[in-house]
């Protein structure tokens, strides 16, 4: 890693507070813009459109997507933005491309009844790990928390008489949200009977909330494994993922009248617009509810 990277990722983490996974992903991207560069003889202060376009072209035709592309140009954009601010190179060549068109897709989001059954069928599990892995799915889509915002939970962050959740989003800001009276129910049970004889397996007590088999915090790849697990263990195929509770939280949210800003605050969104994506996929959700229940519909479904 050269000196401008390292002084750029310090940046992002000392003064933007950015995430370690947000940080590795803009460290690739710049490395593999490096590594290209350094195959092509061209110096960083020399980049121009023409190399940019080169440098895009030949990431298509090795496979990488247009969006894959559309977030190296940005992150890269940011970088030289900074690099032309400290003086590394004299201006932002980036700001000369324009912005790649990608398909929208919708978020994937799970239904009413498909939340329903899940629930239900994970519930009647006889393993051990059941009430922990219920405690999870409810804690998921009840308060709509990013991936590692749960695994980042500690038992103090929880206050169930109040039925919230203080939880630290992206750029350490911090924000309570909400639960349901059988999400406090799982989380409860959970507590009593399952938390403390995985805590006992530990060398050093962890203060996490959710905790793995071996009684440590669990990681984003350990909960990813889990939801694997709740499908092999019930049979249900939903294609689980931590993300899809949180897309069905806020679908959810705003199919029952909930406002878009309320939604935001929840998700801990800091552009309106990120949450906008919802709206659409609510009114997809409508017009399937429309063509399943119309009589005169039905007929030509």
């Amino acid at each position: 890693m050269n000196k401008q990277t390292k002084d750029f990722l310090d940046y992002l983490k000392n003064e933007r507070n950015y995430s370690d996974d947000t940080i590795k992903s803009y460290q690739y991207d710049i490395e593999k813009f490096f590594s290209y560069l350094f195959n092509e003889s061209v110096l960083m202060d020399d980049v121009d459109l023409p190399i940019i376009r080169n440098f895009l072209t030949t990431e298509i035709q090795n496979g990488i997507s247009k969006r894959s592309c559309k977030r190296r140009i940005s992150s890269l954009s940011h970088f030289y933005h900074w690099m032309s601010k400290v003086g590394y190179v004299k201006d932002n060549p980036f700001e000369l491309v324009s912005s790649i068109k990608t398909e929208k897709r919708l978020p994937d989001v799970l239904f009413e009844e498909q939340i329903d059954y899940l629930f239900k069928a994970n519930s009647q599990r006889n393993d051990f790990l059941s009430v922990r892995d219920q405690a999870i799915i409810e804690v998921l889509f009840s308060s709509g928390i990013r991936v590692k915002e749960l695994v980042n939970l500690n038992v103090q962050s929880l206050d169930l008489s109040r039925r919230e959740l203080r939880v630290i989003g992206k750029g350490d800001k911090e924000r309570i949200v909400l639960i349901s009276v059988e999400c406090k129910q799982a989380v409860t049970t959970y507590l009593k009977q399952v938390r403390p004889t995985l805590l006992a397996k530990a060398k050093i007590a962890s203060p996490a909330l959710f905790l793995n088999n071996r009684g440590n915090r669990l990681t984003t790849r350990g909960l990813e494994y889990i939801l694997i697990e709740i499908q092999n263990k019930t049979g249900i195929e939903f294609g689980l993922h931590p993300h899809k509770f949180r897309h069905s939280f806020a679908t959810y949210l705003l199919s029952q009248g909930a406002d878009l800003v309320s939604i935001q605050k929840l998700l801990g969104h800091e552009n309106l617009n990120a949450t906008q994506i919802y709206t659409h996929i609510s009114e997809e959700s409508m017009k399937i509810t429309y063509l399943n229940n119309h009589p005169r519909s039905k007929k030509n479904k």
